[in-house]
């Protein structure tokens, strides 16, 4: 039979058109057993990507598995809508935020159709939508109420380009996470949310996230950042501007007889108190305010001081003096903003006591007796060992030092053992007009008071102007002027809008119940969280996972919930990646301007050498991308889909390739090819068969081996995420299948052979196997919702294995035996064989034997 090819146009076009007409994934009400399944949800940027393509295929693909076991899965889709991008398209365009971002929306869930994505749009969120960000404005005043919501004035992390406020998690190498300009530091009065109230919780819940890949727990844990040690009291020597005294918290304060100088943070309060007299330094400050305070970038910058005229005293010494230097590598986000320098003990003190000329003074011998030499290749010493030169900590191992030196402290009253942490309060103002507002009303008689819940939602205004640099909420006189809703006298909005990330920490609890006029209904939350699988990527593992575990929490507090972690397992998925080109000029180049020649690649339009980099992240700067659109129209999104699952783990990088996308179009065509040809084989048996089935033949029961095999293979792959293992097990079956198709007299058995292959595939190529299963059936179904094949345990063990024979550990032979012959029976067999007959002709005798059942005999001769 010559099948034609396949028409994945029509094909897709009609189940496309079904699912929706049907709402067949739409979910009325929470069932048993549910399973909710999520992909991070996209921005709207109007179009589709190829790491879309790749994200939203793994979730569908585990939705669609979980269907076939009656499961009510939950499959949600949303836009994560407020943002800065909106709010430059609008300035650049002219167009309102909010139209440029509707239309953005309808594009992209156009190309989410297109992909063939089972979503229940019912549940469809937009975050910049007031009936989702007045629910939000209800979560942040019931925070406020709990007290997890406060205002101060702080140092904050300045995007100059973006002209607002970033949280330190959105500050990647000291530039802005989406700008990628240079950060810069700055004295604002914002809104924080109390996450710091749950360092603890946050770290220690880790433990109970085993279905989460380890590399994201431990940054989270790196991020939190829990460090044990003490707060020490160094007396002035000279009380200054009111101070007597500088607390500094240390993790090493079994170091404190190696000390040698204090330093504090250039935004420091004594620091800054010090510059108002001193211009050298108020221009040092400034210069530090401009350098980026990530870890990274203070641990690779030269450390610089500005030496005061304060000193102070060594708390176990008071005629142990030392200086008090303004420096570079410390940051009031850490501590107290104020470190002690044991520079032979610590790199960046040791590099800064060089530079300064300062004492450096050994106080840990190691175990072999190593102390440290100040030479000037030597790198401090941060080994363990026993203290020495340090009094009454002489001899003592560094744990017990640590112990005693804050045991003196604390009776001296000059410090005490603490705890802290890496983690810091989330700011979230943001000072842009996209975004949801701030309920908050400031009044000059009555202070900063919440808008009264009947109040809400407060509303962004429409009509804006973005004429005037900075925030359009400021310059809105008409919706910032307002009454005060205490004392009726005039008052002003809160312009801020909030952090975006405030949307995305709770969009998963909106979508069990998205039209309630609460933020969400308990009982539905109880019914489907914690979503079963997120799926996304490793790059959000500090910034969203962390704001959503922090807010579940929170909202637990404030009496919404009844646990504490909103994700049970967590897949993060990897770049989808591509050659790059440039041509001679160093031009990047798309690969659509690109040819294949014999001796490399050449440019499209002049045949001019091309230079081939690595394969890298597909982006628009390296202009390394491949439109999905071009692709589903080309192949379709049954073979988009395919490729993206069958040649890499979900959590690798993806290289993308012509020759693989091919491979699977062909693959799709084979298969379309081998269901028509076995409807055909089917029609032909059933007529020539008798009513009566035929007994099962040989080829009969080597086929359902395979199947089975086949079976309780892709099955555990696909609950492991082994997507790219559940292809090639499939593969393999359609070749076994093929076989049989042609040999088989056996109608009833090709039927099941193809349901179950179709099945198999169907999480992956829904489409194409919808199409094959209503030919086969002759009616419209939903493939999803029909029962998962089960593999039958009679056809998992093979009738015979393969033994090897050996005589004192070389190979003799292989016998194919009945499985899980016995000892006497494989050794009957094996003294048959000619090359063991040779061995016993030689004179030798049988010592002993080694039996591994099924697998191996060795006769042990001497």
């Amino acid at each position: 039979m010559n099948a034609p090819l396949y028409s994945f146009k029509e094909v897709e076009l009609k189940w496309q058109n079904y699912w929706a007409q049907h709402k067949s994934y739409e979910v009325k009400a929470p069932g048993e057993p549910s399973y909710y399944v999520l992909e991070q949800f996209p921005y709207p940027s109007g179009r589709l990507h190829m790491g879309h393509v790749r994200v939203y295929t793994l979730g569908d693909t585990i939705a669609r598995f979980q269907r076939g076991f009656g499961k009510t899965v939950l499959h949600p889709m949303g836009w994560d809508s407020f943002g800065l991008p909106a709010e430059n398209a609008a300035i650049q365009h002219g167009v309102s935020p909010l139209k440029w971002t509707l239309e953005n929306i309808e594009a992209m869930k156009k190309h989410f159709m297109s992909l063939g994505l089972s979503y229940d749009w019912s549940r469809e969120i937009i975050t910049s939508d007031v009936s989702y960000y007045e629910q939000e404005q209800k979560i942040f005043l019931d925070f406020y109420k709990k007290g997890l919501v406060y205002r101060k004035e702080s140092w904050v992390n300045w995007d100059p380009e973006e002209q607002t406020v970033l949280a330190n998690e959105q500050v990647i190498n000291g530039c802005g996470w989406r700008s990628g300009v240079p950060v810069e530091r700055r004295l604002l009065s914002q809104w924080f949310l109390k996450i710091t109230k749950y360092s603890e919780a946050l770290l220690e819940n880790l433990k109970d996230l085993p279905q989460w890949p380890e590399n994201v727990r431990t940054m989270q844990e790196k991020w939190i950042g829990r460090s044990q040690g003490a707060r020490i009291f160094f007396s002035l020597t000279s009380p200054f501007a009111g101070l007597s005294q500088l607390e500094v918290f240390s993790t090493r304060p079994e170091t404190l007889f190696g000390a040698s100088f204090l330093a504090i943070a250039p935004n420091h309060p004594l620091a800054l108190k010090l510059a108002e007299a001193d211009e050298g330094l108020a221009a040092f400050i400034q210069e530090c305010l401009r350098q980026d305070t990530s870890e990274a970038t203070l641990q690779k910058a030269e450390k610089k001081g500005f030496k005061t005229a304060l000193m102070a005293e060594h708390p176990f010494d008071k005629e142990w003096g030392l200086p008090i230097f303004v420096a570079n590598f410390v940051v009031m986000d850490y501590g107290t903003g104020a470190v002690f320098g044991c520079p032979a003990h610590d790199d960046r003190d040791l590099e800064f006591a060089r530079l300064y000329d300062l004492p450096i003074r050994p106080v840990i011998q190691g175990p072999k007796g190593e102390i440290f030499c100040n030479e000037k290749d030597r790198e401090a010493y941060v080994g363990e060992g026993v203290l020495i030169h340090s009094e009454f900590l002489n001899g003592l191992n560094i744990k017990d030092a640590q112990k005693v030196v804050i045991k003196h402290l604390e009776a001296l009253k000059k410090g005490y053992g603490e705890i802290t942490y890496r983690l810091r309060d989330w700011g979230v103002s943001r000072q842009r007009y996209w975004g949801c507002p701030i309920p908050m009303i400031h009044c000059p008689h009555c202070g900063v008071i919440p808008v009264p819940k009947e109040d809400l939602p407060v509303k962004l205004p429409e009509n804006v102007s973005f004429e005037i640099p900075g925030n359009p909420l400021d310059h809105d006189s008409l919706w910032k002027n307002i009454t005060c809703p205490q004392c009726q006298g005039p008052a002003e909005r809160e312009t801020d809008t909030l952090d975006t990330f405030f949307e995305s920490s709770w969009y998963f609890l909106r979508f069990c119940s998205p039209h309630a006029s609460i933020p969400f209904n308990k009982k539905d939350v109880q019914a489907f969280m914690p979503v079963d699988i997120y799926v996304g990527g490793v790059e959000h593992a500090v910034l969203h996972l962390l704001y959503s575990r922090f807010f579940t929490m929170a909202l637990k507090e404030c009496g919404y919930l009844d646990f504490e972690e909103p994700f049970k397992s967590l897949l993060t998925q990897g770049f989808v990646c591509h050659e790059t080109y440039q041509d001679t000029q160093g031009t990047w180049l798309y690969p659509e301007e690109v040819k294949k020649s014999k001796n490399g690649y050449l440019t499209l339009r002049d045949d001019q050498p091309v230079r081939v980099g690595r394969s890298e992240k597909m982006s628009k700067s390296h202009r390394n991308v491949v439109d999905p659109s071009v692709i589903l129209k080309e192949y379709g999104a049954d073979t988009a889909r395919l490729f993206m699952l069958s040649d890499t783990p979900p959590e690798r990088n993806l290289d993308w390739s012509e020759a693989g996308i091919e491979g699977c179009w062909r693959y799709m065509n084979r298969l379309w090819r081998l269901g028509l040809r076995s409807l055909e084989r089917i029609q032909m048996l059933s007529h020539s068969d008798s009513k009566n089935e035929k007994p099962l033949n040989a080829n009969d029961e080597t086929f359902l081996r395979s199947m089975h095999t086949t079976i309780q293979s892709v099955t555990k792959a696909y609950e492991l995420y082994h997507f790219n293992t559940a292809v090639a097990q499939c593969r393999t079956f359609s070749n076994d299948f093929t076989r049989f198709v042609e040999e088989s007299q056996n109608a009833s058995l090709i039927q099941t052979g193809l349901q179950t292959l179709l099945k198999l595939l169907s999480p992956i190529i829904p489409h194409l196997t919808s199409e094959i299963w209503a030919l086969m059936e002759g009616g419209e179904q939903v493939i999803d919702f029909i029962p998962w094949p089960k593999a039958n345990p009679e056809y998992l063990t093979a009738s015979t294995v393969s033994l090897s024979v050996q005589v004192n550990g070389k190979l003799r032979g292989v016998l194919n035996l009945p499985a899980n012959a016995s000892e006497e029976s494989v050794k009957c067999e094996a003294l048959k064989l000619p090359n063991v007959r040779q061995e016993f002709d030689k004179g030798v005798s049988l010592k002993r034997v080694i039996f591994v059942q099924n697998r191996i005999i060795n006769l042990v001769v001497s």
